[in-house]
């Protein structure tokens, strides 16, 4: 299954947020993905009637509506809740308030090298030819560079349901994180009913997005046709160069994770690398961060990690943050933007980076699908690149999701071992 395949039990104290628990056709989404591309290879090889595809395109095009629908409620209440979580757990002490400053910085950096690195590794190995059948259901005025001041002006908006109805994530992600905090700050009984309200949203909002979920099977197959009619057998190379360009950006990420211990933990490369490896190997046969949860306990044991500290960072860790995110959504997004042809200017890459590593927050304890939508749809609104190529994308996520799954695990344990030394050097000046 995928990462968290399944909303996951109480962890931390997740328990008082618990979501909706949502079984996904993962298997059966991809089997449809490839079938509807073979089926409209064939289809075009042998002349089908022009009426099969429009049936196809108008089914395919309700199905992604009925996605795209789902989104903005959604990513409120995950995003409010998520922020929320990250607010309460910095309270609890020095040490809590320490891993959340390396997760971040990690993650900032892995979104920084994905917006330098992604762009440039498309430009040295472009978008095979056909991909851009991808883009089939996407409106023709998408694309549109704004301005450096007009970019900056659209941050607020005099009209946050206005903004919402015109899909406009940035002043809604902005107006959203101050929400979160301005209810850290009410009255406790004020602040758990409002996060009480975003709790029952998030919830409901997750049945409606599991119920179009579970026709993923004959949404993809409708656009897998369409694409296989218009492109031809390029299509699998397509998605081949997609899913190794963007797992290549969660390697960096991974390969980040080991600089942290080695800089930050003071362990040596081998010693981390031969502990991580029951944990790691859990991580790829599970795609389950949670899962994965004693075997990073264990690793942290034979890293000489003091147990308090380990019991502490890694379920926080794992209920809070998810280290590759933001560099692989926004990988996701440079690809898209590649496919479409949209010219991302410095400043909205700044506000990808920024956003990408927010919006990370709105997708804990998600199913991998549903994490795919949420998180990487956002970032694309915000930064004008198309979402309509995201449908027929996340039925291959279950690939780079392997490497998502690896680099979250072994971040995990990195800064677990980065916060163990900080505590211990604390303790030490404080005698």
């Amino acid at each position: 299954m995928l990462e968290n395949d399944r909303t996951q039990p109480d962890t931390s104290g997740q328990g008082k947020f618990a979501l909706v628990s949502i079984r996904l056709p993962v298997a059966l989404t991809f089997a449809a993905l490839v079938g509807g591309l073979v089926a409209g290879i064939l289809g075009a090889m042998a002349g089908a009637p022009a009426a099969v595809a429009e049936i196809a395109a108008l089914v395919g095009g309700l199905w992604l509506r009925a996605l795209q629908m789902t989104i903005i409620p959604l990513v409120a209440a995950l995003l409010v809740l998520g922020l929320v979580q990250m607010i309460l757990a910095a309270r609890v002490g020095t040490v809590a308030r320490r891993m959340l400053a390396i997760l971040v910085a990690a993650q900032l950096a892995g979104a920084a090298f994905a917006t330098v690195a992604m762009p440039a590794l498309l430009r040295a190995f472009p978008v095979p030819a056909g991909a851009e059948a991808f883009l089939a259901q996407t409106p023709a005025d998408v694309g549109e560079v704004p301005a450096v001041l007009d970019f900056l002006a659209s941050l607020v908006s005099p009209n946050i349901v206005a903004a919402a109805a015109e899909t406009a994530m940035l002043p809604l992600t902005l107006f959203f994180v101050m929400f979160a905090v301005a209810i850290t700050r009410l009255p406790q009984d004020q602040g758990e009913r409002l996060t009480g309200f975003f709790h029952a949203l998030g919830n409901a909002m997750l049945l409606i997005i599991g119920w179009v979920l579970s026709a993923a099977p004959v949404g993809v197959f409708a656009l897998a046709y369409g694409v296989g009619i218009q492109s031809g057998s390029g299509v699998f190379a397509a998605l081949g160069h997609y899913v190794v360009t963007v797992t290549l950006m969660g390697t960096f990420v991974l390969a980040l994770a080991y600089a942290v211990a080695v800089l930050g933990g003071g362990i040596g490369l081998m010693r981390f690398a031969k502990a991580m490896l029951p944990a790691q190997a859990v991580a790829l046969s599970t795609q389950s961060s949670l899962a994965s949860l004693p075997a990073m306990l264990d690793s942290a044991g034979r890293l000489g990690l003091r147990a308090s500290t380990a019991e502490f960072v890694l379920p926080l860790a794992v209920v809070v943050f998810r280290a590759t995110s933001a560099a692989m959504n926004l990988a996701v997004v440079y690809y898209v933007a590649a496919l479409a042809g949209v010219e991302v200017s410095p400043t909205v890459a700044v506000a990808g980076i920024l956003i990408a590593s927010v919006i990370s927050l709105s997708a804990v304890s998600l199913p991998g699908s549903i994490s795919f939508v949420v998180s990487i749809g956002p970032i694309a609104l915000a930064m004008g690149v198309p979402v309509e190529p995201l449908a027929l994308l996340v039925a291959v996520e279950m690939l780079p999701d392997l490497m998502r799954t690896l680099g979250n695990v072994t971040m995990n344990v990195a800064v677990t071992s980065a916060v163990d030394r900080s505590a211990q050097t604390g303790e030490s000046a404080a005698t």
